[in-house]
């Protein structure tokens, strides 16, 4: 399993991600609620992506040590 390649993937969606809660940060038509209602879902989609290379790591390392046994 390439690790580093995902991992370099999910550095240019967090970019993009970033960016659109930026985008939505500078709209000064928002109020606050209707911001939050906006931000949060990019952030948790970034968790949720954070989770899942955590979880990729973890079995790339289990594997790779289990095949050195």
């Amino acid at each position: 399993m390439n690790v580093a390649f995902i991992e370099e993937k999910l550095q240019e969606i967090y970019k993009e991600l970033e960016s659109e809660v930026m985008e939505i940060l500078m709209n000064e038509a928002l109020d606050k609620k209707q911001t939050n209602l906006r931000v949060k879902p990019i952030t948790s989609t970034k968790k949720i992506l954070e989770n899942a290379l955590e979880s990729i790591k973890m079995v790339d390392k289990l594997a790779k040590e289990e095949l050195k046994r």
